[in-house]
């Protein structure tokens, strides 16, 4: 990457971050999936009072492809976007977290963008991460994952960088999950995570991961604070009004908010704007989330029919 346009990038990025709150706390040089150059970009919140970036280290990774250009008309707000909601998920405890909708806290990250062509052939684009099992155990559980999207699928996207595809590849990615097709181990192959055009309507013009009605979302809802804040967080707040959620579960931010002001109501979580925080109350259903923590983890794993491994099935 020649200094020039590094510059020109870095200036980018630097803008975009400074009026999504954040600030540029490091730029350096990467390389792709195929040793290609990308930009490397550590965003972090500015300190505030006693704390730092250091001590919160509270920091996020931007990777791009050196020579991307996304200061236009067409890919600017995407980017605008994204960093605005980064800045308020790095707000949580646990930036890195999220809770499925069958009720498996996860955490996400080492995903190594941008997106690189298939090498087996096949006509997609595939990116790498992981996922880690988030309860608070040194169970140490994940799944190496390869996320997959389709040469069709990349035709709706603006562009095949981290800003404009993070939040649809980690909703496919729990959206799997409840499907029951990733099995959390504490080794393994890397396992994929098929992005198709089931995940989205040309119709409508957005993304659909999982049709849910009010009872779970809200039960959702509980969930990600119990976890998140509670489990997690010392109780510390979380972003509720996630549009990554939101888009989950094929709602609005401003529906998540009105079932969290609900539940503030009920003593189950203390409101503060756009953030919750986990009380005593929802702290006690404990057994509760842990049973739908161990019947999640469950339907991960391979079923095998025991009679046939006996012998007693007819054939």
């Amino acid at each position: 990457m020649s200094v020039a346009s590094k510059s020109t990038l870095a200036s980018s990025v630097q803008a975009a971050a400074a009026q999504a709150g954040l600030v540029l706390v490091s730029s350096t040089e990467g390389s792709d999936f195929h040793g290609q150059p990308t930009a490397v970009f550590e965003l972090g919140l500015p300190p505030s009072g006693q704390s730092s970036l250091e001590s919160t280290g509270r920091t996020l990774k931007l990777e791009l492809t050196s020579t991307f250009e996304f200061d236009k008309p067409d890919l600017l707000p995407a980017i605008t976007a994204h960093l605005a909601g980064e800045a308020k998920r790095l707000r949580n405890p646990r930036p890195e977290c999220y809770v499925t909708l069958a009720g498996l806290p996860i955490a996400l990250g080492k995903f190594q963008w941008p997106f690189h062509r298939s090498t087996s052939g096949a006509d997609t684009y595939i990116v790498h991460g992981e996922m880690h099992l988030a309860d608070g155990s040194t169970q140490n559980l994940h799944a190496k994952l390869a996320a997959s999207v389709t040469l069709t699928f990349a035709e709706i996207v603006p562009a095949m960088e981290q800003p404009y595809a993070e939040s649809f590849v980690y909703n496919a990615v729990r959206k799997t999950v409840d499907y029951g097709q990733l099995e959390l181990l504490k080794s393994g192959n890397r396992q994929p995570v098929p992005v198709t055009t089931r995940y989205y309507s040309r119709w409508q013009k957005k993304f659909l991961f999982t049709e849910t009605t009010d009872a779970e979302r809200l039960e959702y809802l509980l969930r990600k604070v119990y976890w998140l804040s509670g489990v997690l967080g010392e109780s510390k707040p979380v972003w509720i009004a996630d549009p990554r959620d939101a888009q989950y579960l094929n709602t609005t931010e401003e529906d998540l908010l009105r079932m969290a002001g609900h539940e503030a109501g009920e003593g189950l979580m203390v409101l503060d704007g756009e953030f919750a925080a986990a009380t005593p109350a929802l702290l006690a259903r404990a057994p509760e989330y842990q049973a739908k923590l161990e019947e999640a983890l469950n339907f991960t794993k391979p079923q095998f029919n025991e009679s046939m491994r006996s012998g007693h099935a007819n054939m």
